[in-house]
């Protein structure tokens, strides 16, 4: 007797190799620039006055540099 409904065939697993060297310093490289970019916003925007804007770019900084290192060192 067959199945009233056919089953789908499972997903494929997703690819989990680590990124390639290169790939991870080039990665974090862009990170580095861009988390030195939200710092010199922050610096600016504390020294303008604004320290909402401050902090916000302060956080986004310390989020950029975050992700970065986790890519390079967990690949």
């Amino acid at each position: 007797m067959s199945d009233p409904q056919p089953r789908d065939p499972a997903p494929p697993e997703p690819d989990r190799r680590p990124r390639p060297m290169v790939e991870r310093l080039g990665m974090a490289g862009i990170a580095l620039v861009l988390g030195a970019l939200f710092a010199l916003v922050s610096v600016a925007a504390f020294l303008g006055g604004e320290p909402f804007l401050g902090v916000m770019g302060a956080i986004g900084c310390l989020m950029v540099l975050w992700v970065g290192g986790l890519t390079l060192f967990r690949g």
